[in-house]
């Protein structure tokens, strides 16, 4: 059992996928800091000086000030605006990986096929391959 589990975790794919989500989660990350950090801001500055990270509805009716307020005292709240940088995050991020698989199948389509030039053509009598160039079938003698 360890042989086998060692061949699965050392093939090419198990390798590949390992890689894969390293560099995904770390391209989350990027995103989520490009959503955050420079989309968000001048949306909420077009929207009215709205910081998107503090649009929460206080379910105990308190009333905090920043959602920070809210989670410290330990009050209930419906974090719509974090909801609102997440949908972002995905948007930017599906985007991304359309036009990352797009490319892919770009270089992965092959080249159209040019069929070559024909060198020989059957005999109208007997159907037997002959070299365009002939005069006379080898197999039935035929004049061509």
């Amino acid at each position: 059992m360890l042989k086998e589990f060692k061949e699965f975790a050392l093939r090419g794919n198990v390798i590949d996928l390992a890689v894969g989500v390293i560099i995904g989660g770390t391209f989350g990350k990027i995103v989520t800091s490009l959503v955050n950090d420079i989309i968000m801001p001048p949306i909420g500055m077009l929207l009215g000086k709205v910081n998107f990270s503090n649009l929460f509805i206080d379910l105990s009716g308190t009333g905090y000030a920043t959602l920070e307020d809210a989670k410290a005292a330990g009050a209930a709240t419906f974090n719509y605006g974090l909801f609102l940088n997440t949908v972002f995050d995905f948007i930017i991020v599906a985007f991304v990986v359309f036009l990352v698989i797009r490319q892919m199948n770009r270089m992965r389509k092959p080249a159209p096929v040019v069929a070559p030039e024909p060198t020989s053509k059957p005999c109208p009598y007997c159907y037997t391959e002959i070299p365009l160039k002939a005069t006379r079938c080898p197999s039935c003698t035929s004049q061509l």
